[in-house]
């Protein structure tokens, strides 16, 4: 079961472990945890898509949060995570070729959303229980925006890319994650 590949995650810091059983307990209590029919919270994908070198990030410009940031969706109920944030990637950025780094886990965190209008259709607060990988894109290929979710895709200097993000919630995370990248730099070279 899907709930499994949450278990057996190893957080790591203090908010991950957190995160986790506010994970697990969620979705062992809601059967609706990966639909966003689920108001309270429900399940995402999300990706930190990196160039070959990983010396880039790909990002792109939400529409909604008016911020550069990471591509990712809602699982609808979709088990796969990995499927599903490497179908978003491609979605959101028009770049066909992306692989999973490997199929781990990269990070957990509980995403508090605020109330906004999408579609003509108010979204209440709620929260996003979101898995994060590491997907690998070719630099060279075309990006295409998708209007209706962002205003633009554009490649970043990973030790710039924190600088062109605007919503405070979400340095820690990235931060978190672009750490991570860069150890697992230094242990290939």
């Amino acid at each position: 079961m899907w709930i499994k590949k949450i278990e057996e995650y190893n957080p790591n810091n203090e908010q991950e472990r957190v995160d986790q059983k506010a994970m697990i307990a969620f979705a062992k209590r809601n059967s609706d945890a990966l639909l966003r029919d689920n108001l309270v919270a429900h399940f995402t994908s999300s990706a930190i898509v990196l160039n070959t070198d990983l010396s880039k990030v790909l990002f792109i410009h939400h529409n909604i949060y008016n911020s550069w940031g990471w591509v990712g969706g809602h699982n609808d109920g979709d088990e796969d995570f990995l499927s599903v944030a490497i179908k978003e990637a491609q979605e959101e950025t028009g770049v066909v070729n992306i692989v999973p780094m490997n199929k781990n886990i990269q990070g957990i965190d509980t995403i508090y959303v605020s109330n906004h209008m999408k579609n003509g259709k108010l979204i209440p607060d709620h929260v996003h229980m979101n898995v994060t990988f590491f997907l690998i894109a070719d630099e060279t290929e075309k990006l295409v925006i998708k209007e209706d979710e962002n205003s633009g895709v554009e490649w970043f200097a990973l030790e710039e890319a924190l600088n062109v993000i605007d919503e405070p919630r979400m340095r820690p995370i990235y931060e978190k994650l672009f750490n991570r990248v860069v150890r697992m730099k230094k242990q290939n070279n």
